[in-house]
């Protein structure tokens, strides 16, 4: 499956400084309060968001749209979900999950929220022909039972409904009305959430709170969700009041900024880990040999000690805050001398024979991604590999990283991040790593599509985490499709005087009760 974008072509970081320059943060003599937030990832010219998979447009949709439930994710509490348009849920049996749905909601264009709501927006996500469905454990029925009651029924697709227990807090619900039109769908986001799109401006999306948010109006009347690829621009403008938030700081911005009186600043674990993805429906990659040399090649400790603050150690294909994380028995260490012996082994000893290799990774979006892109570079040429790193910013790497419609992709290599709304760790195995999807690494492997469906259709939690724990991660780290480089955390920085402001972990800032004071 290939993920479709057509990504707007902004002045970027210099672009979106320069609109702003002048503008003051919020109008305080008309008596309008606007937010500015410098974004790390830009947004798609598709307002549809089952058209992709990017975390800059996936943090956007969350101001606007609305889960069934929403997802905790803090300490002791990261395997629990609380009402958002569903007020209770229950699993009636192996195949049916039923949600009782919150009365008296409506969307930003007027229309009354309901089951029908639901019914559509969950059998068009769940399309394998949808790049988001990649997000989904598999295609879904749902039975409309009376407006404010539904129930997904998975019994014709072959696997347990519970599936659907934490990726409820993943699918933003849309109204039935867009989804039968998906013209008017791609043309603007129209949500349940607390905040309204208005227009886009070149690099800037426009939202005005909604006087009939569910939850109550929010106080800040005017949210500019500015895409600002450059570090320093982000900085810099939070420094001098152009920004009230800035995402993603360097670890050494972070901690300048922490002896700033105006300036509020939050380090914070995600869900997110950062991977070394291999083409592996690529010559050489399509050989498990050359993707374990690879990977044997790469001292992560050097890794950790680059990025700091900024990474936790792991050897899982998953964050510590999604269920079934383990440290992976075996996962492949540092080991020249068993590098080399499997480059033999696949016919290229120490490297001879092998074709130069491109190496994708982006500046701006996450910390230090140029620096541990030159050093992992660096490591893989001392053991023979030929490699170039090609360095991008976020909107030019977004586009390279996914597989094309022929079903390749850019590179042979690709840095990449993943971060998903929810403890269920399918959201990151399955798009990753099941031929259905693979969306970046191209693997298509049964081995691995066995133990992914395996864990998919255990029968209860306890039996699935030891599928998990004891057959699907050992398998992955016996086959490599991608090298789990380490758990990620993140830095933001926020004007002293915006108060109320929730920092997810999965990425999104929930504005909805903020206000400036």
């Amino acid at each position: 499956m290939v993920t479709r974008r057509h990504v707007l072509a902004g002045a970027g970081a210099l672009g979106a400084a320069a609109v702003l320059g002048n503008r003051t943060p919020f109008a305080q003599a008309q008596g309008k309060k606007t937010v500015i937030l410098a974004s790390m990832g830009p947004v798609t010219g598709n307002w549809d968001p089952t058209s992709h998979t990017t975390l800059g447009q996936g943090n956007f949709e969350k101001l606007v749209f609305n889960g069934l439930t929403r997802a905790l994710m803090r300490d002791g509490e990261a395997d629990k979900l609380e009402p958002a348009l569903a007020e209770s849920w229950t699993l009636v049996d192996g195949n049916t999950l039923e949600f009782k749905l919150r009365p008296g909601v409506k969307f930003h264009d007027g229309k009354e929220f309901s089951a029908e709501d639901v019914k559509a927006t969950y059998e068009y996500w769940s399309d394998p022909a949808r790049p988001a469905a990649s997000f989904c454990p598999g295609r879904v029925d749902v039975e409309v039972v009376d407006p404010l009651t539904v129930r997904l029924k998975t019994d014709k697709h072959g696997y347990p409904a519970s599936a659907w227990w934490f990726i409820s807090s993943v699918i933003q619900v849309l109204s039935a009305k867009d989804v039968a039109d998906p013209k008017t769908l791609e043309k603007r986001p129209n949500g349940t959430g607390a905040f309204k799109y208005v227009e886009t401006n070149g690099d800037q999306n426009v939202l005005h709170a909604y006087d009939d948010y569910f939850d109550g109006r929010p106080k800040i009347d005017e949210l500019i969700y500015a895409y600002v690829p450059d570090a320093n621009t982000r900085v810099l403008g939070l420094m001098n009041g152009q920004y009230h938030i800035a995402e993603r700081l360097e670890p050494e911005q972070y901690a300048s900024l922490q002896g700033n009186p105006n300036i509020f600043t939050r380090k914070g674990m995600t869900t997110e880990n950062k991977y070394l993805h291999f083409r592996c429906n690529k010559p050489p990659f399509d050989d498990p040999r050359i993707r374990l040399a690879a990977c044997h090649s790469i001292d992560r400790s050097q890794i950790m000690e680059l990025m700091g603050e900024a990474a936790l150690a792991s050897s899982c294909y998953i964050s510590p805050m999604k269920f079934g994380f383990n440290d992976i028995p075996g996962y492949p260490d540092y080991n020249p001398e068993e590098a080399q012996r499997l480059l033999a082994e696949a016919g290229f000893p120490k490297g001879e024979g092998l074709p130069q290799l491109e190496y994708i990774t982006s500046i701006g979006f996450y910390p230090k991604t140029k620096e541990y892109g030159e050093l992992i570079t660096a490591m893989l040429q001392e053991q023979g590999f030929n490699v170039q790193l090609t360095v991008l910013e976020p909107a030019a790497w977004e586009v390279a990283i996914y597989r094309r419609a022929d079903g390749q992709g850019q590179g042979h290599m690709c840095d990449v991040g993943w971060m998903t709304p929810s403890p269920e760790p399918d959201l990151v195995l399955r798009p990753n790593w099941h031929s259905s999807a693979a969306l970046i690494s191209g693997v298509n492997d049964p081995e691995i599509d066995a133990v992914l469906d395996k864990e998919r259709n255990a029968p209860n939690p306890e039996e699935r985490l030891k599928i998990l724990t004891g057959e699907t991660f050992p398998m992955m780290a016996k086959k490599v499709p991608s090298f789990s480089l380490f758990s990620a955390l993140t830095f933001h920085g926020a004007a002293k005087n915006l108060e109320g402001a929730v920092y997810l972990p999965y990425g999104p800032i929930d504005l909805s009760k903020a206000d400036l004071v």
